[in-house]
């Protein structure tokens, strides 16, 4: 079983910056794909960021060059630095992994942008 954890979210005006972590614990394997999606009211989940444990990155279109997602292999934590953000980035954001096919969510995390 797989456990993600996430912090960092909250209220910030537009313009500003947060950063959201999530820890992973469980059984975990070396070779996996961690990332963050996010879920607004009446909206579908979707991808904000991916990163496999090899550095390869894909982004939203409507994030690039605003959000930065890391990841510390050894500590099993993903990170996503969101900058400039928008009143349109408000949603629950979820850390998701994806280990031998099977998919883990953590239990979200609220950003609110105020304009």
């Amino acid at each position: 079983q797989v456990q993600l954890v996430e912090s960092g979210g909250g209220l910030v005006q537009a313009g500003g910056s947060l950063r959201l972590s999530c820890a992973a614990s469980g059984s975990i394997v070396s070779n996996n794909l961690m990332g963050w999606y996010r879920q607004a009211p009446g909206k579908q989940r979707e991808l904000v960021a991916v990163m496999s444990t090899g550095g390869i990155t894909n982004y939203a279109d409507s994030v690039k060059g605003r959000f930065t997602i890391s990841r510390d292999n050894a500590k099993r934590t993903v990170d996503l630095q969101m900058n400039s953000l928008k009143p349109e980035d408000t949603a629950v954001y979820y850390c998701n992994t994806v280990i031998s096919g099977r998919v883990y969510w953590g239990q979200g995390t609220q950003v609110t942008v105020s304009s």
